[in-house]
C-alpha cells in the first residue's frame, strides 16, 4: 500500500533535489518505545474494563473499541520494525512475494486502526448525544448488547474496507476515499455538536439538572477528538500531497516530515489512555487496583 503509507524516501528523486528540505529521520528505537507503550497502555484499558463489572457499560464498550484501534496502530509499527530487522539480517528476500504480502497485511492493520478510530469516536459522539438529550430513555435505547452488536458491524465494515483499500491503493479514488473519511467524521461530529448546542439553548434548565458525569463525558469526547485531529491530520495531509503534487518542491518539503507525522500517530495511542484515566474516576480506580494487586503478588 505504498501510495497511502509510503515514506518520504519513496518520493520522486528529482523533486527531492529541487527541495531545500532534507528528510527528517528519527531513530527506530523512538518509534519502537512509543509503540510498545501504546500497546501496553491500551491493553491495560481493555483489561480494566473486562475485569470490572461496573465498567461493563455501553460507554466503556466504545472506549474499548477506540483502545483496540490505538493498539492496532502501535502493533503495526512494532511488527513492521521486527520484520524490517529480519529482512536486513537476510532472513527475508527483499522485494519478494512474501515481503509484499506481509507489507499488505501491515498496511491493512494501519488502515484498520484509522477507520476504527474514526467510527469509534463517532459512536462515542452519538452515545454522548443520547446521554444528554435522552437521559431518561438512555438505558433503554443504548444497551451493552446493542453496543456490542453495533461495534461488530462497524469492525466488520472497517476490516473489509481496510483490505479493499490495500488491494486498490494504487488508484486515486481509493486515496480520496481514505482521506475523505477523516473530514467526513469531523463534519458528522461537528453537526452533532451544533445540534447539541442549539438544543442546549432551548433545554437549558433540563440540561442543568443532568448528572455532571453526562456533561463530563461530552468534554472527554471533545478532548479525545482534539488529540485525534492533531495526531492524524498531518499524515492525512501528507497522503493528499503525495497523491496530487508529488513533484512540487513545497509538497516535497512537507513530505520530508513523514517520520514526525508517523510519530504523532504513535503518540495518539499513548495519550488516549491518560485521557481516560484523567477524566474517568472509575477507570482510574480500576487502574490503581490492578497496579497494586500486581505489586502485592
Amino acid at each position: 500500500m505504498k501510495h497511502i503509507v509510503s515514506p518520504y524516501e519513496g518520493s520522486n528523486g528529482s523533486a527531492r533535489n529541487r527541495s531545500d528540505c532534507p528528510p527528517v529521520d528519527l531513530p527506530g528505537e523512538v518509534f519502537f518505545a512509543i509503540s510498545v507503550a501504546g500497546v501496553l497502555e491500551n491493553l491495560l484499558v481493555l483489561l480494566a474494563v473486562l475485569k470490572n463489572r461496573n465498567l461493563q457499560a455501553p460507554m466503556f464498550c466504545f472506549i474499548c473499541s477506540l483502545a483496540v484501534s490505538d493498539m492496532l496502530g502501535s502493533l503495526y509499527k512494532i511488527l513492521e520494525g521486527v520484520f524490517i530487522l529480519f529482512r536486513n539480517m537476510g532472513y527475508v528476500k527483499p522485494r519478494g512475494r512474501f515481503e509484499t504480502t506481509v507489507d499488505d497485511v501491515f498496511d491493512s492493520m494501519f488502515v484498520l486502526s484509522l477507520l476504527g478510530s474514526i467510527f469509534s469516536l463517532s459512536a462515542i459522539a452519538v452515545d454522548r448525544y443520547i446521554t444528554i438529550f435522552h437521559a431518561l430513555q438512555y438505558h433503554r435505547i443504548v444497551t451493552v448488547r446493542r453496543a456490542v452488536a453495533t461495534l461488530a458491524v462497524v469492525w466488520s465494515f472497517c476490516a473489509a474496507s481496510g483490505v479493499a483499500m490495500v488491494l486498490f491503493s494504487h488508484r486515486v479514488p481509493t486515496v480520496l476515499t481514505f482521506t475523505l473519511l477523516f473530514p467526513l467524521m469531523l463534519a458528522f461530529v461537528l453537526c452533532l455538536y451544533t445540534h447539541m448546542f442549539l438544543l442546549a439553548r432551548s433545554h437549558a434548565r433540563k440540561i442543568a439538572t443532568l448528572p455532571r458525569a453526562n456533561l463530563k463525558g461530552a468534554i472527554t469526547l471533545t478532548i479525545l477528538l482534539g488529540v485525534f485531529i492533531c495526531c492524524w491530520a498531518p499524515f492525512v495531509l501528507h497522503v493528499l500531497l503525495m497523491t496530487f503534487c508529488p513533484n512540487n518542491p513545497y509538497c516535497v518539503c512537507y513530505m520530508s516530515l513523514f517520520q514526525i507525522n508517523g510519530m504523532l500517530i504513535m503518540c495518539n495511542a499513548v495519550i488516549d489512555p491518560f485521557i481516560y484515566a484523567f477524566r474517568s474516576p472509575e477507570l482510574r480506580d480500576a487502574f490503581k487496583r490492578m497496579v497494586f494487586l500486581s505489586r502485592g503478588q
